[in-house]
């Protein structure tokens, strides 16, 4: 489903980063997963992913701070990069918390695989009725 598609994982839990990582490459994705902000922007200079999937609260800076970062340098190039959001919390302030970063989906841990992969498989294809209604459902 997600065939020949590099995807970016960014969560400094070690865990959580091999479980996402290991969900989309079993639907074959080419997955380089960081745990850090840091890392992350330099992956996506030298990888240019078709995906971002980050986590939310990590120490240093969180992903709120990697979106606002990514979205300022593709301001010259008029292309942003689908990017998921990965939080502990439901709540539906944190989904619009993300979505006002910048993110284009929020889904909350833990993470069920299906939906993982339907929303990045979506966000790919640039559906845009699909990515209203993961935007504002509350999972």
């Amino acid at each position: 489903m997600l065939r020949g598609l590099q995807i970016l994982v960014v969560d400094d839990n070690p865990d959580t980063r091999e479980l996402v990582s290991f969900i989309l490459q079993e639907s074959g994705a080419k997955v380089t997963s960081v745990n850090s902000v840091a890392e992350a922007l330099e992956a996506l200079v030298r990888l240019k992913p078709d995906v971002l999937v980050s986590d939310i609260g990590m120490p240093d800076e969180d992903g709120y701070s990697l979106i606002r970062k990514v979205r300022i340098s593709e301001a010259d190039r008029g292309k942003k990069i689908p990017a998921v959001a990965l939080t502990a919390f439901a709540r539906d302030e944190e989904s619009k918390l993300a979505l006002n970063a910048g993110f284009h989906v929020h889904l909350s841990k833990p993470i069920e695989p299906d939906k993982l992969v339907s929303v990045v498989a979506n966000l790919v294809k640039g559906s845009q009725q699909v990515h209203c209604t993961m935007q504002f459902s509350s999972w």
